[in-house]
């Protein structure tokens, strides 16, 4: 309490002299934050803008449409219906084409498919950096090799990944055709078979709808995918008999 009398005692020049002093001794950093701001900028008063007068809908009621005429909603296509819808114009498309080649197909009278088809091993998921060389190393050791063609497309020239190896024995086709699937090729293992286009009544290969196998059987429900040299109950089969 002594302590307030003798404040209340101060009169107010000593206290303004005081907080002079200490002013003077703070540095103009410090002196800034108490600076008191400017005096605000005038702005006119805002005017009130003119609203629409609304009024009232009920005498547009009765030009609605009558809920039974109105069209059922209508909602964007899914991705799967337009890949079906993609299929179907392609399946379409292709249909002609493809009934001109099932007739024009005839592997029998064919100028480039030589040898004897039961002595003849289809090759196929050949790597396309595999030769010809390669492959007759590589199933030379079921027995001696007559031929080796290695099939490439016409338009670009590229290998289309499957070839025909022609045996000069019968015996050494069936060999290879047992023991020569799941080869590891290049980093590939290859799937063999017989030669079925000469050997098989109306067969077709899988470029116009036959084949075998279940790689590329229709969509990805359907197809199913082999690393090589797995088990396929349609691909392999025992020896086709000519009918």
């Amino acid at each position: 309490r002594k302590g307030c009398k003798v404040a209340a005692c101060v009169s107010p020049l000593a206290a303004g002299a005081m907080s002079s002093a200490v002013a003077h001794a703070l540095p103009p950093s410090i002196l800034a934050l108490f600076a008191p701001r400017g005096p605000c900028e005038f702005k006119p008063p805002i005017e009130k803008r003119k609203t629409v007068k609304y009024s009232t809908m009920a005498h547009l009621v009765e030009m609605f449409e009558d809920p039974k005429d109105t069209p059922d909603p209508t909602f964007p296509k899914t991705m799967e219906q337009i890949a079906a819808e993609k299929l179907a114009r392609r399946a379409v498309k292709n249909k002609d084409a493809l009934e001109e080649a099932n007739s024009s197909f005839d592997p029998t009278t064919d100028s480039k498919i030589k040898g004897d088809p039961y002595k003849t091993l289809f090759v196929s998921r050949v790597s396309f950096e595999t030769s010809e060389a390669k492959l007759k190393k590589e199933f030379e050791q079921f027995g001696p090799i007559k031929r080796v063609r290695l099939i490439f497309d016409t338009e670009s020239g590229k290998p289309k990944g499957y070839a025909f190896i022609e045996y000069e024995q019968e015996r050494d086709m069936k060999t290879a055709y047992k023991q020569g699937d799941g080869k590891k090729i290049d980093g590939r293992r290859v799937l063999v078979d017989v030669e079925r286009g000469r050997t098989v009544r109306n067969w077709r290969p899988r470029r116009l709808g036959g084949g075998l196998g279940s790689t590329r059987a229709g969509g990805k429900s359907q197809s199913v995918k082999n690393t090589g040299g797995a088990a396929d109950p349609r691909s392999r089969r025992e020896e086709p008999v000519c009918q």
